[in-house]
């Protein structure tokens, strides 16, 4: 089931990696912040599928909704003079290493549950 998304993930490197898109330098926080509210929800999805509650309609919405909500408010707030890309940053930041952690924890506890099982004496 994960080999499908890596393997979509490296064909759309060797897809796009030969062309080497430029981005105009006046959208380059636009298209970071889309890339790492992008991280956010593939991080998100990571831990979803960790916890066995993965659900494919709520990753995709969840992934670009938040890209383009993200980039959004990066926009309007580059209209109006406020750096809402930081806070943008920010949010998103504190919610990957959040999951990050969970994620990092239920390997963790899956890894000693893994051990116990094969060192535990088989009762007869």
């Amino acid at each position: 089931m994960i080999a499908l998304p890596l393997i979509a993930l490296l064909v759309g490197f060797l897809i796009v990696y030969p062309l080497s898109p430029g981005i105009a330098p006046a959208l380059g926080d636009y298209v970071a912040i889309a890339v790492v509210a992008g991280f956010d929800a593939l991080v998100g999805a990571l831990r979803s599928r960790l916890e066995h509650r993965f659900d494919e309609a709520v990753f995709l919405s969840g992934f670009f909704a938040n890209m383009v909500l993200a980039a959004s408010l990066a926009y309007f707030g580059d209209r109006i003079g406020v750096d809402l890309y930081l806070a943008v940053v920010v949010a998103l930041g504190i919610r990957i290493f959040t999951n990050l952690g969970r994620v990092r924890a239920l390997l963790v506890t899956a890894r000693l549950e893994t051990r116990r099982t094969r060192s535990a004496p088989v009762s007869r």
